[in-house]
């Protein structure tokens, strides 16, 4: 069993910049690839950033490319999001994901078994 909490979600104004975090516990040791999703108000949750086991394997959404950046610590069993710039369409309700070895596509949320209970992101203009 995994389990993961995020937190560092709150209200910025566009432009600005958040943090995200993510604490995994229980069988740490069967997490392989880590990701971030997020779900908007009427939308599908959507891919937003994936991380392999060692910190290779990193891929982002062409809407987030050059803003975000996803990293992890092992040592710590955290996964992060530094987000800088943001606009008012990353508004969302944004989740860690976490999967094992036998994750194929990293940005298909069907991928990953481990999800937490979201943190909510308000970019306001």
């Amino acid at each position: 069993q995994v389990q993961l909490v995020e937190s560092g979600g709150g209200s910025v104004q566009a432009g600005g910049s958040l943090r995200l975090s993510c604490a995994a516990s229980g069988r740490t040791r069967i997490i392989y690839t880590m990701a971030w999703f997020r779900q908007g108000p009427g939308k599908e949750r959507e891919f937003v950033a994936t991380i392999g086991r060692i910190g290779d394997s990193v891929d982002y959404a062409d809407s987030v490319k050059g803003r975000f950046t996803i990293s992890r610590d092992n040592a710590n069993n955290a996964l992060y999001l530094q987000m800088n710039s943001l606009k008012p369409d990353d508004t969302a309700a944004y989740y860690c994901a976490a999967g094992g070895l036998s994750v194929i596509s990293p940005f298909n949320p069907g991928s990953y078994a481990y999800w937490g209970q979201g943190t909510q992101v308000t970019v306001s203009s």
